[in-house]
């Protein structure tokens, strides 16, 4: 048995799949800070029996978590003399360029621990100064002094020769082997001081804390007696194996939400759908990222905490492309000091959570909206809902200030955060040039399928799929992916004068490293593909595009056809190409999966079933008002039946919301496919009726 989980800001979801191919789900609320709770919480309410777990794979947010939260460990960095302040000086670009107010963000390590040593490496990796040994020991002696937890190697251009860093490191270990070091050239081969630095410190920093629940969860894990292999998600879209994810923890910055767009993609490979906008809605943030042509976009350009006014922070190693903004079920609505209303990003997480909860929560939040207006039922919490407090939170702090009724206050909250989330989605899709009529919205989480028919709408996106179990199918996405490492090394040649031995020479060496890695890991070399690309760019230039490359021997041919691949590819992202210009190669980057075998989808057995009609409840709707609508259990719906709007779709842990003038279909896996925009045809509201032996439409 394949099982997964998720940790989220709210809940912890589990999904599993056993030999037979059948699928069941579990969710249990997350323990903030002992997170591990909520994971043996949630295996416990699935029933399931701990020694028939062959393979575990989890999803964590606690490396986001601590950075974000400031939670690390007293991290000291050693760099080359000369270069301490790189990670304060950071890059010249101002993303707020009128704010004469504006500063720069804080370093994570403080200058007192950043310590220099004389080394010195030319931009080929030979050395110009040897390490100074000596120095070396004296900062160690320091750090010690200074109460330091771990420590953070970076030295200049040693992403080619790794020499001083190696010996560095040693040196240390022999001193103080109980410390945590991280050496950059350990987390990244590739370019650029700043950022290679930045990540390094963020690795350390975090380091301690990860390795901490790494242990906790595996020992917990071993106290249940399940033997199976264990594995974390990776912010790249694969999956790596426990002992790998405690050396370099930074891997994990977006563990959780990646899995679901991995999920998507693979979903949208079944349906026959190749354009996706993958978009998860949790309890604290949401989350979208744009699939086009199948095809989930990595980058190593990933910075956290950055937003329009701040720099925020590099992270140079390889993560799904992905938007996240702080809406969710959680969020807090409130009102600023020009007297606007706005929704998160500060949230009310799992404690003490929406007011609803009844668990001491005070703020309204976007949840509590959605259960004043009727999209929410008080059935579907786990908690005891007193309605009338919720709607006199509302009343005090939103109605009030505005001089109008509860239900256009909860409605006020639920527009803005649409809004929020708006223009997330226009983000990824039309301010990148797609156009969004182009693709298929996945949504997902416990809050994406009641957001996204609006929002599609909007968008002008005409269709909608919300999966079966969508509350927890970013831990469904987990069960779907392989093994992922990712081998990324710059080395800047031209094509035009390229020594075709010594790039084949170079794609070999990579290959050669993979194949190693995953042999420690156990997986055998049958098991393992691989994907190339080069980061490519014109001659003078300073940014790159990624290009795939071919596998096997690289000839002349192939060059040529390279070059006219980097001419499309930055024609399609820059608008223009340069095809008289000479081109260079900046990256190496080789991805190799180690295949797992996975559970297929299982298509569902078309049925009659009449009784699917729950419920009749008013739903208080933007441009209707207060609408009677009927309500469904989605378990009781079968393939091809179909539902207009006005209409609402319950599950355990999510709710559908279809508007009067959209409607959706059941397909053979289960899905919801709702269309945006259908042309009402003429039904009586609640009639259910046949269109033949396995057809059902519903008309709301």
């Amino acid at each position: 048995m394949r099982v997964a989980t998720d940790i989220g800001g709210t809940f912890t979801d589990l999904v599993y799949v056993d030999e037979k191919g059948k699928v069941g789900l579990a969710k249990s609320h997350t323990t903030p800070p002992h997170y591990e709770e909520g994971v043996m919480n949630v295996l416990k309410a699935s029933g399931i029996e701990s020694h028939s777990i062959d393979t575990f794979i989890h999803g964590t947010t606690v490396v986001i978590n601590t950075l974000t939260e400031r939670k690390g460990v007293k991290t000291g960095l050693i760099t080359t003399k000369g270069f301490r302040d790189v990670i304060e000086i950071a890059r010249g670009n101002r993303p707020d360029l009128y704010n004469v107010r504006y500063q720069k963000p804080s370093p994570f390590v403080d200058r007192y621990l950043r310590c220099e040593a004389e080394e010195r490496l030319n931009n080929k990796g030979e050395v110009i100064t040897s390490l100074n040994r000596k120095q070396v020991k004296e900062i160690v002696e320091y750090f010690k002094k200074e109460n330091v937890k771990a420590i953070a190697i970076a030295y200049l251009h040693s992403y080619i020769n790794p020499i001083h860093e190696q010996q560095t490191k040693q040196i240390i270990r022999e001193l103080w082997p109980e410390v945590s070091v991280t050496a950059s050239h350990e987390i990244t081969k590739e370019w650029r001081e700043y950022e290679r630095t930045t990540t390094t410190v963020l690795n350390s920093y975090v380091k301690p804390i990860a390795s901490s629940y790494v242990n906790k969860l595996e020992t917990r894990l071993e106290g249940t007696e399940t033997g199976s292999h264990k594995y974390i998600m990776q912010s790249n879209g694969g999956v790596t194996t426990f002992h790998h994810a405690k050396q370099t923890p930074i891997n994990l910055v977006e563990s959780g939400p990646v899995a679901g767009i991995y999920g998507a993609s693979i979903l949208g490979e079944i349906l026959g759908e190749d354009n996706i906008i993958a978009f998860d809605i949790g309890g604290t943030t949401a989350k979208c990222s744009l699939i086009n042509k199948g095809e989930v976009k990595i980058t190593t350009d990933y910075y956290i905490e950055k937003t329009e006014r701040n720099a925020g922070y590099p992270i140079k190693v390889p993560v799904v492309d992905i938007v996240e903004i702080g809406n969710g079920g959680g969020s807090i609505a409130w009102i600023d000091e020009a007297g606007s209303l706005n929704v998160g990003p500060r949230s009310a997480g799992a404690i003490p959570g929406p007011v609803a909860y009844g668990q001491g929560g005070t703020d309204p939040t976007t949840t509590d909206a959605n259960l004043v207006t009727g999209r929410l039922s008080i059935e579907n919490f786990d908690y005891k809902v007193d309605l009338d407090n919720v709607r006199d939170v509302i009343n005090k702090k939103i109605a009030t200030y505005y001089g109008t009724s509860i239900e256009e206050a909860a409605l006020g909250i639920i527009r803005i955060a649409n809004s929020n989330m708006l223009n997330a989605l226009k983000l990824i899709s039309v301010r990148k040039g797609h156009n969004p009529r182009d693709f298929t919205l996945v949504a997902f989480g416990g809050g994406g399928s009641m957001h996204a028919p609006a929002l599609a709408k909007e968008l002008g996106v005409k269709k909608v799929i919300v999966p079966l179990a969508s509350s927890v199918f970013s831990a469904w996405g987990m069960l779907m992916t392989d093994l992922r490492h990712d081998f990324i090394k710059t080395r800047i040649e031209r094509v035009d004068i390229l020594d075709l031995s010594a790039f084949n020479e170079q794609w070999k060496k990579l290959e050669e490293n993979a194949v190693s890695q995953y042999k420690a890991e156990g997986v055998v070399e049958d098991r393992v593909v691989f994907a190339r690309f080069v980061d490519m760019r014109y001659l003078g230039q300073e940014h790159t595009v990624k290009v795939p490359v071919r596998n096997g021997a690289i000839t002349k041919e192939s060059l040529t056809e390279l070059n006219e691949r980097f001419h499309l590819l930055h024609e399609r992202n820059y608008t223009f190409k340069l095809v008289d210009s000479p081109t260079e190669i900046v990256n190496f980057h080789l991805t190799a999966f180690g295949k797992v075998d996975k559970p297929e989808l299982e298509k569902l057995a078309p049925q009659r079933n009449d009784l699917v009609l729950k419920d009749r409840r008013k739903v208080y709707f933007e441009e209707e008002g207060w609408v009677e609508t009927v309500v469904y259990q989605r378990s009781s719906l079968v393939p091809r039946m179909e539902v207009y709007g006005p209409a609402i779709i319950e599950e355990s842990s999510a709710s559908t919301v279809l508007y009067p003038d959209q409607s959706l279909v059941v397909d053979e896996y289960g899905n919801l496919v709702i269309d945006t925009g259908v042309e009402l045809k003429k039904h009586v509201r609640g009639d259910v009726s046949s269109e033949g032996e396995n057809s059902r439409s519903i008309h709301a």
